[in-house]
């Protein structure tokens, strides 16, 4: 590999331009302090998003429906950024420098929020726990540092899982079958930092104040980065490859321009350079795959591709690059089949803690409440409590059935999340049904907590934490090992695009609902009293929806074809 396509932060050629540092660099060296980032960063995201939906309701006097749409369309905002990022990040700056930059917007950002929760002047006026009197101003300045977040966010999500897995060499058998392991440590860390917001943050918010609520996640987001810049010596970096987008570009038209040109039977025909590395700075090549055949004429190579000796690159594509847009395309089904998956997981965040605000929030006997965006820790819990047992145990055993290294694949793996899934939705609506019949039977529709303890909430959260173990962490392994060397921070934003979609088709789910069904004096599905409604109905859309998913799911599944580049090992 050429001396200027893998390089460390200081310069310095990286262990592939001098084998003695491989040893110094990069393993489970560089990524405790990769995992301790992300822990905090997640502390700090999930610390100021997890009761936001209540802020929005509360502080900001919105109602339900809008509260939830808000919430939802900010949330979806949180995982389109990353898209900015990554093409930053793949393209020009590299991921540790993307990671670096987005980190001080992220940290601007939730300063203001903190700000405009505590500070006089700043803060909404309210003249009672649930009547509060926002200005526009005070309205949009929370606003404005909520979508400074969602910025700063948008080059951190796509790069931090790729940036650890960068540190696990392809062509080193020991290494490669560490990564797995990697990925499953790291979303541990995502829901440790969360298992801490949801607890004692949400805690903070519901009996302290706003502005300590905003506040800390504030401070664990400056810990983030100092874990970050810790171990800079440590990395192992990959450098940009100019954009990802220019290249798709140029292999599309080559292929419309070459549309009459029949591709040769022998594929050793089409163009290649001759070097061991590909002409993309950072990538290696990529072995040439049967199907996406069209494309293949952008590498067919004819008289008018080459100009003065030199080759056009909108005429006259790489295999590698061809691949790179085969591998892309053949993405798009999976990707597409996380949304519903994500709508599902969206509902955490909205009207599960509406849900759990109308029954009783009392611990046992105890004066002592539970603030209701409190009881995602189950989920987050049921996710630590998964994550070791599927690393250390359903791993190793499968293995034994199935032969492949990682027991089973990554498409497999995310196909029994979506399974798990429907079950969260089924168990939420049986529970909301129960407890309407309960309110009907006893007339407790003006009860602002009914006598049915919050706690029969957790199932459906431990449900969907378990699914995330199989499908989040499937996901983000899968993106990342099928995305080229190049695009790795891309597509794993595109990835984190189904969270954005679910988010927005959650919305508009909720949006049309509402609409539909709030009709001719009709309180509708979801008004702001829920004892009145009948969230246990669009519930049960998500779980046919779900099921309706896993169906087309298992049919893209089978005929997927796995990406290789030359030289790595299976």
């Amino acid at each position: 590999m050429e001396e200027d396509d893998i390089y460390t932060n200081d310069g310095t050629v990286d262990y592939k331009g001098n084998p003695a540092d491989k040893k110094k660099t990069g393993t489970w060296r560089a990524c405790p302090f990769i995992i301790g980032n992300e822990g905090c960063e997640r502390l700090a995201y999930y610390g100021m998003s997890t009761n936001l939906v209540l802020y929005f309701k509360h502080r900001l006097n919105q109602h339900s429906s809008v509260a939830a749409t808000n919430n939802q369309n900010w949330g979806g905002t949180c995982y389109i950024t990353p898209l900015l990022g990554a093409f930053l990040a793949d393209s020009y700056l590299g991921r540790y420098w993307t990671i670096a930059c987005f980190s001080i917007i992220y940290i601007i950002g939730m300063t203001l929020l903190a700000l405009s929760a505590s500070v006089r002047g700043m803060r909404p006026r309210c003249s009672a726990e649930d009547n509060c009197n926002p200005t526009e101003s005070q309205s949009a300045m929370a606003f404005l540092a909520l979508y400074l977040i969602a910025l700063g966010t948008g080059g951190i999500k796509p790069c931090v899982s790729s940036y650890g897995a960068d540190q696990f060499d392809d062509t080193d058998e020991k290494e490669k079958k560490h990564k797995s392991s990697f990925f499953n440590w790291y979303y541990l860390s995502i829901n440790i930092g969360a298992l801490i917001a949801s607890s004692v943050l949400v805690w903070v918010q519901d009996n302290v104040s706003w502005g300590w609520g905003f506040g800390i996640p504030a401070i664990a987001m400056a810990i983030a980065v100092c874990f970050f810049f810790s171990g800079t010596r440590l990395y192992r970096n990959q450098k940009p490859g100019g954009s990802p987008l220019t290249r798709l570009l140029q292999v599309l038209v080559a292929s419309i321009r070459k549309f009459k040109v029949a591709a040769p039977a022998d594929k050793s025909l089409l163009h290649e350079t001759e070097d061991k590395e590909s002409n993309i700075k950072g990538s290696r090549k990529i072995d040439h795959t049967n199907d996406l055949s069209f494309f293949d004429k952008a590498a067919v190579e004819i008289e008018t591709d080459r100009l003065k000796g030199s080759v056009n690159p909108w005429r006259l594509c790489t295999v590698t690059q061809v691949e790179e847009l085969k591998s892309i395309i053949r993405l798009l089904p999976i990707w597409a089949s996380g949304i519903i998956f994500s709508t599902v997981y969206s509902q955490m965040g909205n009207l599960f803690v509406l849900q759990g605000e109308r029954m009783d929030t009392r611990v046992g006997h105890s004066n002592f409440h539970i603030p209701p965006a409190s009881l995602s820790i189950f989920d987050t819990l049921s996710v630590i409590f998964w994550v070791p047992i599927y690393d250390r145990i359903i791993v190793p055993v499968t293995r034994k059935f199935t032969g492949h290294k990682n027991g089973l694949t990554q498409l497999q793996r995310m196909g029994i999340g979506l399974f798990i899934s429907i079950f969260s939705m089924v168990v939420a609506a049986i529970l909301e049904h129960e407890r309407l019949q309960m309110i009907k039977r006893h007339n407790y529709y003006e009860l602002k907590e009914m006598p049915m303890t919050i706690f029969w909430q957790v199932p459906q959260y431990f449900l969907i934490g378990c699914a995330e173990v199989f499908t989040f962490i499937g996901q983000l392994e899968f993106f990342y090992e099928q995305a080229p060397d190049a695009m790795r921070s891309f597509c794993s934003a595109l990835s984190l695009t189904t969270v954005a979609l679910g988010s927005y088709l959650s919305s508009l789910l909720v949006t049309i609902v509402s609409d539909v069904t709030a009709k001719n004096g009709k309180p509708g599905w979801i008004p702001d009293n829920l004892n009145y409604g009948h969230i246990d109905y669009f519930f049960w859309l998500l779980a046919a929806l779900s099921v309706l998913n896993l169906g087309v799911y298992v049919w893209i599944a089978k005929w997927y074809t796995y990406k290789r580049a030359v030289g790595t090992l299976r």
